[in-house]
């Protein structure tokens, strides 16, 4: 359900680096929350380092939105970078699975599959 891949480069270079492989693969960063940040100004004290970035390939997504619009709501997908123990992570869930708990369509299903594979290659060249 889950890919995930341990980065030996420090947190902050994983996210340039993930940020340049999603722009290299055709697809846009959206947004990136960072969530370390947002939790320390609610003044939870959080020790981890955690950016998600939202990114879509507009293409894919209007093949996916002109076949079932109700998947609004499982775009954009999520690439996150975050450290546990002294480690940095790239990971994201993986699109094929998510997609197969909402619907059952085998067009949904091979852009899903596509598009995790392209995923994949993305965290692969940032790590």
């Amino acid at each position: 359900m889950y890919y995930q891949v341990e980065s030996y480069k420090t947190f902050e270079q994983a996210v340039v680096n993930l940020e340049a492989s999603v722009k290299n693969h055709k697809f846009g960063v959206l947004h990136i929350h960072d969530l370390s940040a947002t939790l320390k100004s609610k003044g939870i004290e959080f020790k981890q380092d955690c950016k998600v970035l939202e990114v879509c390939n507009p293409v894919q997504a209007a093949h996916v939105l002109a076949i079932d619009m109700r998947l609004n709501m499982a775009l954009p997908c999520r690439i996150s970078v975050f450290t546990e123990n002294n480690k940095t992570f790239i990971g994201m869930i993986e699109p094929a699975k998510m997609l197969s708990l909402l619907s059952t369509d085998e067009a949904l299903n091979k852009i899903a599959k596509e598009v995790e594979q392209q995923l994949i290659q993305m965290i692969d060249e940032a790590k």
